[in-house]
């Protein structure tokens, strides 16, 4: 070996971007690193103030700077983001995931350097983000879900309270915010006592008898639930406000796109959930999205929705439905070491899109549909969790290659997806028999057996 070889160093990554800037992110200040040969202070920090944040955009323009790469914290880096994406920078987001192993000491600064020697060697990936339009209407639609919960939370506070009434409403109602329940309680937070006048007050609809209401009305049961009655009311007020704002945001949204030319398919259910807002989803949706998402069993229009809200209209950004089922960690893990599978299970998520999927797919598996049909087969075989999972992964790619490609579904009903299965159980024991020198030959079934 010669001398000249055995002193030579081996040559470091190359550099994809020189004028990359790597931001810590912190609640109170945030460390700014860029490339040591274009500032003679490669590192600064600033605080997490507006004015701050401006001088902080003001400097690294003046330098220059073309991309930055910051990690997702928390939801501090919502202002820096807007800040710098305003003045005409490229804002990667990266996760943290994907950053976190930092050699040497742990420092916020050795963090900023990090994040910017990853960025310059262009090995960070961009986390997904919509744009504007759309993050407002993921904002609106995130608030009406806080507000929601906050507001099944006191519908429990009423339900206690009644139970300390001894006013067994849940057990002869389907549920207490429903009209008879809510005109039941309101007049008794209104001071009314009389059973028969609370019994008369149901619906014209209720087939239950409520001819033996009688409460121990102690007053700081009834103070609990006026409190309760109160504040569920507030809630609905706000749900009402966030659906105002829904709607004008998607009336803007569709401003700029054509109306369909083929009319609105007609829905598969009529009845309205309790849940969902109080204009027509399901028409403006099919504005938005260019195809009736609604089709899609297990897809409501409040569903369809929220995940245009939370994935946007233009799914090319995912260049394949495999590629959107990783985002969602719906699609198997990959660890493999030596040639051997480690591990093969999805990764946990926090993605309110994979959630609402799941919980589709649940929905769907009492269904008498194709998806219904899938469901219940694996369920048989490998256990319902591991069938909600595969089965939300179908849902998710049916509104992939929707919203990509404009694919109109149409369910092919349970009874032929049990044929297709049939056939291939079939063609695959034909094909091993073939491998021992067999010939399979069908013999009719009497009714009512089959495969299984």
């Amino acid at each position: 070996m010669s001398r000249d070889r055995a002193q030579s160093k081996p040559a470091g990554l190359p550099i994809i971007h020189p004028f990359a800037v790597g931001i810590d992110i912190g609640s109170r200040f945030h460390v700014v690193a860029i490339n040591p040969d274009i500032s003679d202070e490669p590192v600064q920090t600033f605080q997490s103030f507006t004015s701050d944040l401006i001088r902080m955009a003001d400097w690294l323009v003046a330098m220059g700077i073309q991309t930055v790469a910051m990690e997702s914290t928390g939801v501090y880096w919502v202002a820096a983001f807007e800040v710098l994406e305003s003045r005409g920078l490229e804002v990667i987001l990266a996760n943290a995931r994907e950053t976190r192993s930092v050699p040497g000491r742990k420092s916020d600064i050795n963090d900023a350097q990090w994040l910017q020697r990853l960025h310059a060697c262009g090995l960070l990936r961009a986390s997904f983000r919509p744009e504007r339009e759309i993050a407002e209407l993921r904002a609106y639609l995130r608030a009406r879900e806080r507000h929601t919960d906050y507001a099944a939370a006191h519908i429990q506070h009423m339900q206690k309270a009644l139970t300390y009434m001894n006013l067994q409403l849940h057990h002869v109602i389907a549920t207490i915010t429903g009209m008879t329940g809510m005109r039941i309680i309101r007049a008794i937070v209104a001071g009314e006592r009389d059973p028969d006048k609370l019994a008369a007050m149901r619906d014209v609809r209720c087939k239950e008898s409520l001819a033996t209401i009688r409460g121990n009305y102690q007053p700081e049961h009834v103070f609990a639930l006026k409190q309760a009655l109160a504040l569920y009311d507030f809630y609905q007020n706000c749900i009402e406000e966030c659906d105002r704002e829904i709607e004008r945001t998607v009336a803007r949204l569709n401003l700029c796109r054509p109306a369909p030319e083929v009319p609105l398919p007609k829905a598969k259910h009529r009845s309205r959930m309790p849940s969902d807002p109080g204009f027509d989803v399901r028409t403006a949706m099919y504005q938005l999205a260019g195809t009736d998402l609604t089709q899609i069993h297990g897809i409501g229009p409040f569903l369809a929705l929220r995940l245009i809200a939370e994935c946007g209209t233009d799914l090319s950004r995912w260049p394949t439905a495999k590629h959107f089922t990783s985002w969602l960690t719906l699609s198997p893990g990959c660890k493999i070491s030596g040639g051997k599978i480690l591990s093969a299970h999805t990764r946990k998520t926090s993605n309110r899109v994979t959630v609402a999927l799941r919980l589709a797919a649940v929905a769907i598996g009492r269904s008498n549909t194709a998806l219904g049909a899938f469901y219940r087969r694996l369920a048989a075989r490998i256990g319902h969790a591991k069938a909600v999972t595969a089965t939300a992964r179908k849902i998710a790619v049916l509104f992939y290659n929707a919203m990509r490609f404009g694919m109109d579904y149409r369910d092919p009903g349970a009874d032929y997806y049990e044929q297709q299965y049939r056939e291939r159980v079939i063609k695959q024991l034909r094909r091993r028999a073939a491998l021992f020198g067999f010939e399979l030959q069908l013999q009719p079934v009497p009714s009512g057996e089959g495969v299984s």
